[in-house]
């Protein structure tokens, strides 16, 4: 195995974990602006304010995309253990 094949396995590992994260970090962003905005705009602030939405956000994100994602993953680790003839011999 050469080091341009561990770098591109790098790569490859890194563009699916930021795949399988984004729906759920967007999310996560969405709802605490939204949140934080509310929050400036009343004068509350109240820490489990922000923490419960962001939470059933992520649920939902989770719930809505979640088959994707598996799908991504799954499809990513196949190719990985389907590769590995090639990089022992």
């Amino acid at each position: 195995m050469n080091p341009q094949s561990v770098i591109t396995l790098g790569q490859q590992a890194l563009a699916v974990m930021l795949m399988i994260a984004a729906p759920m970090l967007v999310a996560a962003l969405v709802v605490g602006l939204i949140v934080s905005i509310l929050q400036a705009a009343t004068q509350i602030n109240e820490m489990t304010l922000s923490f419960i939405p962001k939470l059933l956000a992520m649920i939902a994100t989770l719930v809505i995309a979640g088959p994707w994602m598996i799908a991504v993953y799954v499809d990513y680790v196949r190719r990985l253990f389907e590769s590995i003839p090639g990089a022992i011999g």
